[in-house]
């Protein structure tokens, strides 16, 4: 029997038994067919997480009792705040899937000169939503106790431009440095990924007025999703804890 992983925003606490929010009630009653008796894993993004079993399942709740919490910890020790150009599709999605399973703890999706998507009032709100379940979906997959937070869609300029002391890089296939030769950054990443169209050179001289260094990856133009991928893992091998 599969042991799943279910994140549930609410406090839980060992001993107490409640009901499963809709989502988690749904994926363990009605999609992995679980019964009285089985146990599951449940988080709630705080830290740590809670051994649990099934006491009563109905067509439409299950209620669970807290049995233990076990103090796991499998952040990683770089913070990585993923400035992501809003790329098309399911593009974007699989994007924001495999960031958060390789470890990104903050995105923000961008709106650029070359973006290609445009979204606006509740559209662009309820995108922020799928994005954000997305992110706990992967939570739940790679056994990420803390949940990463998809913040409100900015203009690429303001998001530039915002106040940090995070080391900032902007990807270049013609950049001198590459990521073998950064300085270790003291206060994380804030990585930015272009567009499918990539950055204009407006963008990318704003970018250096904002001390965005340039980065190459390699002699190759990667896409969009390559490229954001690709970086993030050279820099979890490097300064965070893939080896």
């Amino acid at each position: 029997m599969r042991h799943p992983r279910i994140f549930e925003s609410g406090e839980l606490i060992v001993g107490s038994s409640f009901e499963l929010s809709p989502d988690g009630a749904g994926h363990v009653g009605r999609v992995l067919r679980m019964t009285t008796g089985d146990t599951l894993t449940l988080f709630n993004g705080k830290g740590g997480q809670y051994q649990a079993t099934i006491e009563q399942t109905t067509k439409k709740s299950v209620t669970v009792q807290i049995d233990e919490f076990q103090d796991i910890n499998s952040e990683s020790p770089l913070k990585i705040h993923l400035g992501q150009a809003i790329s098309r599709g399911e593009k974007m999605d699989f994007t924001i899937q495999k960031s958060v399973e390789l470890g990104v703890t903050t995105i923000t999706p961008l709106f650029s000169e070359r973006c290609g998507v445009k979204l606006s009032g509740e559209r662009l709100e309820k995108k922020v939503q799928q994005w954000q379940k997305i992110v706990i979906s992967a939570c739940e997959q790679s056994g990420r106790n803390f949940v990463p937070q998809v913040l409100a869609p900015k203009q690429l300029k303001d998001w530039a431009a915002e106040q940090t002391t995070e080391l900032k890089l902007n990807l270049h296939p013609r950049a001198k440095y590459s990521i073998n030769t950064l300085p270790e950054p003291t206060n994380g990443v804030r990585l930015l990924i272009g567009p499918e169209g990539g950055l204009s050179a407006d963008e990318i001289s704003m970018t250096e007025q904002f001390n965005f260094e340039e980065t190459l990856l390699g002699p190759r133009v990667l896409r969009t999703e390559t490229a954001a991928l690709t970086a993030i893992t050279a820099l979890q091998c490097r300064f965070g804890d893939l080896g």
